[in-house]
């Protein structure tokens, strides 16, 4: 790199430091040397260029303005020429510069102004072969662990051979494809993606905690498929590093586009599994094979949940991603695809801490993070045993879930079998005509409570959740058991329907759970 520095090492140019100016001046980048002898200069110099100078200029103003006017040039220096008529640089120059913390050279009267000028295009043009070669080289290397399957983890440690800087790779989902040197959690990995859906992307990114990041785009073909990341400003990284991050970022292109075709081609043939699964006999024979090729052993036993989110969306994309990423990180093979209406997951069948119902809330809990905390549920089914039986839990866990997407509350995960026959028959109706069946019974109740300030609605959903025990509902609600049968009797008289008799107990019960799920 030219610097003044470079320039005084060169002893044919026997330069001499007078003033070196503030810490560090003499090694600052000099972008090239400037020979004038106006008495204002300003408006000729660059910024970072060095000027050259006999000092011809003065006898027209004094040395401090000069000086000030080539400070305000942004100047990275002075460089004096000793003449036979001015063998001493002035004092006032020196006082000048040192008072405004300019580098000041003085060169001796044998060497003329053009030799400086061919020593610093001689050290820019070595820097340009330096920086060609190490693009080549870096290059081959680059290739080389790419052609030899290291990845984008491969592809980091590269660059970190070369420049010690702390790098990551994010996706637009928020996903770490890779790091080196650098520890990413998953809000600063979020604020990464978040970055990157911008147009166009940021140079930099702030990902929180006093942390931000260079962001070099990935894939920026139309859209950023991931950036790579380094975790210091943009103002702090020399062009050196700056080049190398932007070859980088290039090659990483070719691995991003590689993953993701293989993750396309993983979820075309995990859904054509699905499809072989509910084709019954017609594709059965088929489906071990499939299995095996995800490293799912088709003859153990097989377990299958469904997720979807409980809002209007159920699935999002990136959403199988997350799935396989928990499963991947718990140790378990699975065959994940992505629908419409859920995200489905076929995988061996482990018990302990592996089952589905054990890590059914916390596999709900990641995929709610990775996407701003979206509420997601888990339908469930018993496991069987070989790749044959297969249909009946798929279609189980996948209404499950269905069901578990129309309740307001209750647990994120349930199986088929927990969630019960009447919550099945209310979620088979929509929204709508539950509604209307709960308002068609309870109105009356709802009506009378609140006119009246009473609590017939209470009542009866407290002498149902005690089974129709008069005590146990009369102590729960702490009022005699003949005011519990006075409250009974007025709902018997609002809705048409007797406590008393099993039929009427059933259309009042389903009344209020459909009350509750709509």
């Amino acid at each position: 790199m030219l610097t003044l520095a470079a320039l005084v090492a060169d002893p044919d140019l026997e330069l001499r430091v007078v003033v070196p100016g503030r810490d560090g001046a003499l090694a600052g980048q000099v972008l090239w040397v400037h020979n004038t002898e106006l008495p204002d200069p300003g408006p000729y110099v660059r910024e970072h260029e060095v000027v050259l100078t006999n000092g011809l200029w003065l006898d027209r103003t004094e040395p401090a303005d000069f000086v000030a006017r080539v400070v305000h040039a942004g100047a990275a220096g002075i460089i004096f020429g000793l003449r036979v008529e001015q063998r001493d640089t002035p004092p006032a120059l020196a006082e000048a510069c040192r008072e405004a913390g300019l580098p000041l050279l003085e060169i001796s009267v044998a060497v003329p102004f053009t030799a400086v000028t061919r020593a610093a295009a001689a050290i820019q043009a070595a820097d340009r072969q330096h920086a060609l070669m190490s693009l080549v080289r870096r290059g081959d290397e680059l290739t080389s662990a790419l052609s030899r399957g290291a990845g984008a983890s491969g592809v980091l440690e590269v660059l970190r051979r070369e420049h010690e800087l702390p790098l990551a790779v994010v996706d637009r989902m928020g996903r770490e494809l890779a790091s080196a040197g650098a520890g990413l959690d998953a809000g600063q990995t979020r604020a990464a993606a978040e970055a990157l859906t911008r147009r166009p992307p940021p140079l930099e990114a702030d990902l929180g905690a006093g942390t931000r990041a260079a962001l070099f785009p990935v894939g920026a073909i139309g859209d950023a498929d991931a950036a790579l990341l380094c975790l210091r400003p943009v103002a702090e990284l020399t062009r050196d590093e700056r080049d190398a991050l932007e070859q980088t970022a290039r090659y990483l292109s070719l691995e991003v586009a590689r993953h993701q075709a293989v993750q396309a081609i993983e979820m075309r043939f995990a859904v054509e599994l699905l499809d072989m699964v509910l084709s019954g006999a017609q594709r059965v024979a088929e489906v071990p094979g499939r299995l095996r090729a995800f490293g799912v052993d088709p003859d153990g036993p097989l377990a299958v949940i469904a997720l979807a989110f409980a809002g209007d969306d159920a699935t999002l994309p990136g959403m199988a991603e997350a799935v396989t990423d928990f499963l991947l990180a718990d140790g378990l093979p699975a065959v994940v695809a992505a629908g419409s209406r859920d995200v489905v997951a076929v995988l061996p069948f482990r018990s302990g801490r592996q089952s589905p119902a054990a890590f059914a809330p916390r596999l709900a809990a990641a995929v709610s993070h990775r996407f701003s905390g979206g509420r997601v549920v888990v339908g469930l089914a018993d496991p069987v045993t070989g790749a044959a039986g297969l249909r009946e839990p798929l279609s189980r866990s996948r209404e499950a879930c269905r069901v578990l997407r129309g309740r307001r509350g209750g647990p994120v995960a349930a199986s088929f079998a927990e969630l019960g026959s009447y919550r099945l028959l209310l979620e088979s109706h929509d929204e709508q005509w539950r509604h209307t069946f709960a308002d068609v019974l309870l109105g009356p109740l709802r009506e009378h409570d609140r006119v009246r300030d009473g609590d017939l609605e209470a009542t009866l959903r407290a002498f149902l959740d005690h089974d129709g025990q008069w005590a146990a509902t009369a102590a729960a609600l702490f009022v005699h058991v003949n005011t519990l049968r006075n409250r009974l009797a007025k709902v018997t008289e609002l809705t048409g329907r007797d406590v008393g008799r099993t039929a009427d107990r059933v259309d009042l019960f389903l009344a209020l759970e459909a009350a509750q799920s709509g």
